[in-house]
């Protein structure tokens, strides 16, 4: 085990002195980018000091990490940071920022992190970038969870534009995709750019299923997430139903919107 005095302690920037110190010209470069992009900015607005804080993951989170580096440098923020995916902790070193193992820590003040769709009622589809699990877990232990897109990522209903990616255990792959056809969900493994199957920073392949609800139908996609909970060597999956408490849109003319959950009826 990693001695505790050896466990990074947050976010702060490497000094000039430090052998990393090009760290910091990387994230003047990225911040300068970010200062251009208003929902990057509108993502990292409401950190305060002192604040843990989860890195989403994908490219959208990717702006807003660059964004938040922008504000260490410029107000000497001290946050503590955290991250949902192998890729993010790495880019946010590459910009000089500390990332902290999520083993280490309980309660996450803030998360923000992109999705590939949303609908009327603040659920998303997740899991483009294949890090749902680590980042539902950091939602979970997240006070408050703040989703970032653009405008063409508003849909009526899930699945519009956008597969259902469903992380599977290797082990009785073939046994998997049989009780999920059984559920109606059939799809393909995930592959790799060089046609290598995908495999998720926990060691997991990803099914990429096609999502058929009746429209009409509201708590479809409630049955088809406790279903695949239900499902043997089904480790996660793309459904984020209750997660965003707020979702910031950029409009097509460049306006941000707040999209606030509804509180729950009694």
């Amino acid at each position: 085990m990693v001695p505790r005095s050896d466990w990074p302690r947050g976010c702060d920037l490497a000094e000039s002195s430090n052998p990393h110190a090009q760290h910091t010209t990387a994230a003047r470069l990225a911040a300068a980018e970010a200062t251009h992009d208003s929902l990057a900015r509108a993502a990292v607005a409401d950190i305060r000091p002192g604040m843990i804080v989860g890195l989403g993951t994908g490219r959208t989170a990717r702006r807003a990490i660059a964004a938040l580096a922008g504000r260490i440098i410029a107000e000497q923020l001290e946050v503590t940071c955290v991250s949902t995916s192998e890729a993010s902790s790495a880019y946010a070193q590459e910009l000089g920022i500390k990332v902290r193992e999520f083993a280490t820590i309980e309660h996450v003040d803030y998360l923000f992190d992109g999705a590939d769709e949303v609908d009327p009622h603040l659920r998303m589809l997740k899991g483009a970038g294949g890090a749902m699990t680590r980042e539902r877990m950091v939602a979970t232990a997240a006070a408050r969870r703040v989703y970032l897109v653009e405008e063409e990522k508003l849909v009526d209903h899930l699945g519009e534009r956008t597969p259902l990616a469903v992380a599977v255990m290797a082990f009785g792959l073939a046994s998997i995709r049989a009780n999920l056809r059984g559920l109606g969900l059939s799809g393909v493994l995930r592959r790799s750019m060089d046609g290598t199957l995908y495999v998720t920073d926990n060691g997991n392949l990803i099914l990429d299923v096609q999502l058929h609800v009746n429209n009409g139908d509201e708590h479809a996609y409630e049955r088809i997430a406790t279903a695949l909970n239900n499902t043997p060597g089904v480790i996660d999956h793309g459904l984020f139903l209750t997660e965003a408490t707020e979702v910031l849109v950029r409009r097509d003319d460049g306006s941000i919107e707040r999209l606030l959950r509804a509180p729950a009826a009694n």
